[in-house]
């Protein structure tokens, strides 16, 4: 795709360079821009599901930064990237995806509050078993755009303001904050109320903000297995209480459940098509592969040539560049 940097349309073009047009449009809000650039993207994984969006976005503004000689600060970064996303794109997303290709760092787990943008990266406890990121590309390439992922961000967002309702909670600043002003104990005495959709998005919405504080914690100590467990039951919770994931992405979820050797995983994201994600024990690697990779094609023979699977570290983010 080619596009001039100060002459983007108002109208997308439903292509990724959607992204890119966005971005620039938040960057020349703040900045001049001079130069623009000529690039490749290139890289070993499939597109789709492993927040591309959010790397094509900041690895792309920090390169038209670079040639403008404009040094963004981490959030405004971050915030940049966001904004193409929800504005441009139309994608009703928040800040983790950019938040985690900017403040990552090898061998540390990134422990993140979108609401004052804190953050702690937890080192990986010496006492921890060995691990290896499994990567389970469905063979199917996921778009947010146009999926139920807008329609699930809008019927949290209806169960918080019920329950701020029934408590008589004054709104103030709500509209920012989805449910982190509501406080656990009334959802608890209200869920009965609210509609069976909306209350199984409060319970993801509650129970996953336990389950990242609980392997924190777990990482912290070097606890892989509860970690691993956690990451299982946030994928469950995604399936059942938030209703989102292919059957492409929920076969290879059940199957990781029932693998040795893989101490937890879900489906990459929102689960509209993509990726499967697993932290796995590296001994057990090829019994892994090949078990994953027999038994979801037994169950979707047309993916066969499409699908495929990948094994690596963790890496740094852009600010360790």
């Amino acid at each position: 795709s080619q596009f001039h940097i100060r002459e983007i349309s108002d109208v997308k073009c439903n292509d990724w360079a959607d992204y890119l047009r966005g971005v620039t449009i938040e960057l020349s809000q703040k900045y001049t821009l001079s130069y623009g650039l000529c690039g490749v993207i290139e890289g070993t994984l499939p597109i789709g599901g492993l927040s591309s969006s959010a790397a094509v976005s900041i690895v792309y503004l920090s390169a038209l930064c670079k040639v403008n000689n404009i040094n963004l600060s981490p959030i405004e970064m971050i915030m940049m990237a966001m904004g193409s996303e929800n504005k441009y794109v139309g994608v009703s997303s928040g800040k983790l995806d950019q938040s985690c290709e900017v403040y990552s760092k090898k061998d540390h787990l990134l422990f993140l509050d979108t609401k004052d943008d804190s953050y702690e990266l937890i080192p990986t406890a010496p006492t921890m078993k060995p691990y290896e990121i499994a990567i389970f590309f469905s063979g199917v390439e996921r778009t947010l755009a146009g999926s139920k992922f807008n329609m699930r961000v809008d019927e949290c967002k209806s169960a918080a303001y019920a329950l701020m309702a029934y408590s008589g909670m004054e709104y103030g600043k709500f509209q920012e904050t989805f449910f982190r002003d509501v406080p656990r104990s009334v959802y608890d005495e209200y869920k009965e109320r609210l509609p069976e959709n909306w209350r199984r998005r409060a319970e993801h919405w509650y129970t996953e903000q336990e389950r990242v504080v609980a392997g924190a914690e777990a990482w912290r100590r070097g606890d892989i297995e509860e970690y691993g467990r956690l990451s299982f039951a946030s994928g469950n919770s995604s399936i059942y209480n938030w209703e989102t994931g292919s059957p492409e992405l929920k076969k290879l979820y059940d199957i990781m459940t029932q693998t040795d050797g893989i101490y937890g995983g879900r489906f990459s994201g929102a689960g509209f098509k993509g990726c499967c994600m697993a932290l796995i024990d590296p001994a057990y690697r090829e019994q892994i592969n090949e078990k994953v990779t027999r038994e979801y094609l037994k169950a979707f023979p047309e993916l066969e040539g499409k699908y495929s699977s990948y094994f690596c570290q963790s890496a740094d983010g852009v600010m360790y560049l």
